[in-house]
C-alpha cells in the first residue's frame, strides 16, 4: 500500500510565532494562506503543516498520489483501496468515504494511542 507524502499537521496557537520558530530551524513557507490560518512549511523532503484554529490536536497526514512537493505521482494506492485494506484488517475508520466515488477524498483513523492519522488524497 503506497500512502504518499507524509507530513505532520500541527495545531498551533499562534501561526506567526510558529512560522518564525520553524523558519529559525530551517523551514520555509511552501504553500498556504496566512489569512486563513494555515501554512505548509518545507525543509528538504520534510513537510510541516501549521494550522491555527482548525484542529484540536496534531495529526499525522499522508497524501496518496502526491510527493513531498505536492506534485502528482504516477503510481499510488487510491484512497478507496486504502480504506478497503484498513477495513479488511479491522481498523476502525472514523470518517469513511463512498467506495464507488473517485478523485479527491479523505479518511481518518486513530492509532492504538489515540493519535489521529489523516489520509488526504487531492488527485
Amino acid at each position: 500500500m503506497k500512502v504518499g507524502c507524509f507530513s505532520i499537521s500541527l495545531a498551533v496557537k499562534d501561526l506567526q510565532k510558529s512560522k518564525k520558530f520553524y523558519e529559525t530551524i530551517g523551514f520555509s513557507v511552501f504553500h498556504g494562506v496566512e489569512d486563513q490560518g494555515w501554512l505548509i512549511m518545507k525543509n528538504g523532503v520534510c513537510n510541516i503543516g501549521l494550522f491555527q484554529g482548525m484542529f484540536e490536536a496534531n495529526i499525522m497526514t499522508f497524501n496518496p498520489g502526491w510527493n513531498e512537493n505536492a506534485q502528482p505521482v504516477s503510481e499510488f494506492t487510491d484512497i478507496r483501496e486504502i480504506q478497503k485494506t484498513l477495513l479488511a484488517n479491522n481498523v476502525n475508520i472514523e470518517k469513511t468515504i463512498d467506495e464507488d466515488s473517485s478523485g479527491p477524498a479523505s479518511i481518518v483513523i486513530k492509532d492504538p494511542d489515540g493519535n489521529a492519522i489523516l489520509f488526504d488524497q487531492h488527485v
